[in-house]
């Protein structure tokens, strides 16, 4: 994390179009220098988060934004309780920026709420989180399968196999059946 904030630089939550986030983030730090900002705007913050998914025994990870639609800019916008035009217009115009939270006047986020975002992103640095969790007890729908449409019971989890362990009632027997992640979906879904 970068420590040139000036006193008044704040933190802003910027709404941007589905699926644009890291272009804008791309755009504001590759831009903000040629746009002479560099005293204005200071970091643009993309909280992210890597998942695993296992299908049909193949592994995959993706990185998964932690707050879709949005981008977080520590940025000088204010002086003397007034917006500073070229900062402003030079973020909220940027390609795939839909505009500040807060509109025309954007509401700095609190210490604390950004506090939480940074936690988050420390958090999930560095670790692989299965793209959908399960807990063991868990009521389930089978969705894909020889018992699809029937619901179980979650017994166990083997996250690094990406399957689960359930129980399905059969005339009358719970009878375990292994399962992959993505052929179930919770029951409360359904």
């Amino acid at each position: 994390m970068s420590q040139t904030s000036t006193p008044t630089a704040q933190w802003f939550a910027v709404h941007t179009l589905s699926g644009q986030e890291q272009k804008v983030k791309t755009y504001i730090e590759k831009f903000k220098k040629a746009e002479e900002l560099e005293d204005f705007v200071h970091e643009v913050l993309l909280p992210t988060e890597v998942v695993s998914e296992v299908k049909g025994g193949k592994k995959s990870t993706k990185t998964r934004k932690l707050y879709p639609g949005y981008v977080f800019v520590n940025m000088k916008l204010y002086e003397e309780g007034k917006v500073i035009i070229k900062p402003f217009y030079f973020v909220k115009d940027a390609a795939g920026v839909i505009g500040f939270v807060g509109g025309e006047h954007p509401a700095p986020l609190r210490q604390t709420e950004i506090d939480e975002i940074k936690a988050r992103v420390e958090a999930a640095s560095g670790k692989e989180i299965p793209k959908v969790s399960f807990e063991v007890g868990e009521e389930v729908k089978i969705t894909d399968g020889a018992f699809a449409n029937l619901n179980g019971r979650v017994d166990e989890i083997d996250p690094a196999r990406g399957k689960l362990k359930i129980s399905v009632s059969i005339f009358g027997r719970f009878t375990p059946v292994e399962l992959e992640y993505w052929q179930v979906q919770r029951a409360s879904e359904s």
